[in-house]
Formats: C-alpha cells, structure tokens, sequence
C-alpha cells in the first residue's frame, strides 16, 4: 500500500499478481493510511468480485508499517480495493489458480439479477485502474504504472 508524500498518488504495489490456491497474501501499509477491502456486498453493499465462495476480507485503516494477511483457498479473480482511494483508482486484483468467478465478468454484470439491486458499481477511475486478467497471467506480477514513485 503506497503513497506519494503529499498522499494524492495512492497504488497497491504490485496491482496484479497469480497465486497457487491456499497462499498466504500479505499487504503492508507503507504510507499513508490504507485498507485492503475485497469487493463483496457484505463490505458496504459493493458489488461481487472475488469467487461466490471465498470469504470477503476488510482489514481496517492499516498505518504506515501495520500489516493484514489472509489465506486464498478458492480459485478465480479476487479485485479488492483501499477504503478510502477507491475512488482514486486504488484497487488490486489476484488471481488464485485458474481465472474464474464473478471477477472475470463486466463490471456491471449483476445489472437486473434479483438480489443485486442496491450493489454498488465498481467506480469508473477503478474500473480502467484493474490489470487485465490475461496480463496478470501470462507475466505473473504486474506492477502499477512506471508514474508511481
């Protein structure tokens, strides 16, 4: 979880990166002030974007040098974003085992099911910030833009 000093650039480092299923993942704080938060309804009504039946995580506002783990045993896409700079494009995608799941979907997919009606949309500067699935999988880590610090 990163941050220019004046906190208007804001990224996970890496954005992008394929895992084995059961990996530990582990997000450090390094500036700034951060969660790391998967896209599922039971965090704050958001729309479904990791696997049907993978655990939604939310690890709090994380400070500089704090850290949060989980463990991903399901296999597919799971997109997740920061709390407070989510609408600044600062989100995150990994892949465990093989790409599946709601995440390989549009981002409005969910538009008219039953159920999904009060789901928030994944914001637009979010949506253009993801690493395509077929990137991810093919280099294994992507890293944000070289116009990070």
């Amino acid at each position: 979880m990163m941050s220019d000093p004046t906190g208007s650039t804001v990224y996970f480092d890496p954005i992008g990166i394929h895992v084995a299923p059961g990996r530990r993942i582990r997000w450090r704080c390094a500036a700034n002030m951060h969660t790391t938060t998967a896209y599922h309804s039971k965090n704050m009504g958001h729309s479904l974007r990791i696997p049907k039946t993978a655990q939604p995580w939310n690890s709090d506002y994380l400070l500089p040098g704090q850290v949060f783990d989980v463990t991903l045993d399901v296999e597919g896409v799971y997109d997740y974003f920061c709390i407070p700079h989510e609408m600044a494009g600062m989100v995150g995608r990994i892949i465990v085992g093989a790409p599946a799941g709601p995440g390989t979907l549009r981002f409005d997919y969910f538009a008219h099911q039953p159920g999904t009606g009060l789901w928030l949309p994944v914001p637009g500067l979010a949506q253009k910030a993801f690493p395509e699935i077929a990137d991810i999988m093919s280099k294994g880590i992507i890293h944000p833009a070289a116009t990070h610090p």
